[in-house]
């Protein structure tokens, strides 16, 4: 059957085309996909090319989808796997493979026929395989699409480590609960997402300070989540621009002055790396969430305090199975709402010019409806574009009784009056 797919050819060479899918053998699965976030790190992909880690180097005659944060449904099992899947059922997908044959595959770089920017994908044999083919439960798409990045937010909490005292030579793995807690640069798609988590989690910070240098940013993230709702959960929430000469000395103080036990670092900018150094408390973690561009990428960091407080780095890319189900069972349950990552959607036939702007469009999650045909448009402006025309306006009349935020009803209105693709 014919699929209609965004797919990379090379160094800033995307292309939306149709063709055909080979036919689908007894160890694979066809899936209609119905959505699909654009992460950064599919703008890194576009802009390297074959240089990316995960993207194949024969890309130019051998094209891949993009896309890696997609929610659909089963149209075709294949007999191999009739006893675990069925036609009709919502899936998502962990892309990130772990493959010991080959540790860079992942579905959105590596495959031909499969990624969340298309219509129609093959799910290969070896993603059943590996477990990474997840049941879905939830009532709409988009939270599918978001289980990825909001897996990665749970991932980077796990990633992080401490010291068991005495020299034991032991770490204990995640948050200190009932720490002290910073998210540096945190008013971003996925600094919303960390805040979220970390008020509503069972491991939680007593205290919790989340920068930015932009005051709309802050505001918006206050607005959704409010000091008075993280108090709720025991958390002292605090917003602090951090645009100022004395920045770690108010941070500091907010901590009475002992520094932080947990401080993750959302934005790849050496001073903010640099920051987050400073106010590190003893046995303090800094969590490098944020992933550069540039593989010569590095920042100060204050090695007195390595040595005497015992301070420490972590890293991650990425997440792991357990990391989505966690995700996945946290938004089912209302625990968690992704809602907040969203500022823009469109249909696919935005997604190469998105994809390829990526940085130079402002705001958080760009979210894509694969089955429609739709330029990007953000959620603030649809008031302003319901003027003309009606399915605008009522996406305005719809998100805003949700306090700005996209939602179920907005996606099932979009994908019952948008244009087909």
């Amino acid at each position: 059957m014919k699929t209609k797919a965004v797919r990379i050819y090379g160094e800033n060479d995307l292309r939306l085309e149709e063709f055909d899918l080979p036919e689908m053998k007894e160890d694979e699965i066809l899936m209609k996909v119905i959505s699909d976030s654009i992460c950064m790190s599919s703008y890194k992909a576009a802009i390297q090319g074959a240089k990316h880690k995960r993207v194949p180097n024969d890309v130019a005659e051998n094209p891949t989808i993009i896309g890696h944060e997609f929610c659909g449904e089963l149209v075709k099992v294949g007999k191999m796997w009739e006893d675990k899947f069925y036609v009709g059922q919502k899936v998502t997908i962990q892309p990130a493979l772990n493959d010991p044959e080959d540790i860079y595959a992942a579905p959105g770089y590596s495959f031909k026929y499969i990624g969340g920017d298309a219509t129609y994908v093959i799910v290969p044999r070896k993603v059943m395989e590996l477990g990474c083919l997840l049941n879905y439960t939830g009532d709409a798409f988009y939270y599918g699409s978001l289980s990825e990045p909001m897996a990665c937010i749970v991932g980077g909490f796990h990633t992080s480590w401490h010291n068991v005292p005495g020299h034991h030579y032991a770490h204990k793995m995640d948050i200190v609960p009932n720490g002290k807690m910073a998210i540096l640069a945190g008013a971003g798609p996925m600094g919303l997402g960390a805040i979220d988590y970390a008020i509503h989690r069972d491991i939680h910070p007593s205290l919790l300070v989340v920068t930015d240098v932009d005051d709309a940013r802050l505001e918006r993230a206050a607005s959704i989540y409010t000091p008075e709702e993280a108090k709720k959960y025991g958390v002292e929430l605090h917003y602090v621009n951090t645009a100022c000469d004395d920045a770690v000395e108010k941070l500091l103080a907010l901590t009475g002055g002992t520094g932080y036990n947990d401080v993750f670092v959302y934005a790849p900018v050496p001073a903010v790396v640099a920051q987050g150094s400073e106010i590190l408390g003893h046995d303090g973690c800094l969590n490098f969430f944020a992933g550069p561009t540039r593989t010569d990428f590095t920042a100060p960091f204050n090695f007195y305090k390595v040595h005497y407080d015992t301070t420490h780095i972590a890293g991650d890319s990425g997440s792991n199975i357990d990391d989505v189900i966690e995700a996945i069972s946290m938004m089912g349950c209302g625990k968690i709402n992704p809602s907040s990552m969203i500022t823009h959607v469109g249909g696919l036939d935005s997604v190469v010019e998105t994809t390829l702007n990526l940085p130079n469009i402002k705001g958080g999650k760009k979210l894509i409806y694969t089955q429609i045909s739709l330029p990007l448009f953000a959620i603030d402006d649809l008031e302003e574009m319901g003027k003309t025309d009606a399915i605008y306006a009522e996406l305005a009349k719809i998100t805003k009784a949700n306090n700005g935020l996209w939602c179920k009803e907005a996606e099932e209105y979009l994908l019952a009056n948008a244009k087909a693709i």
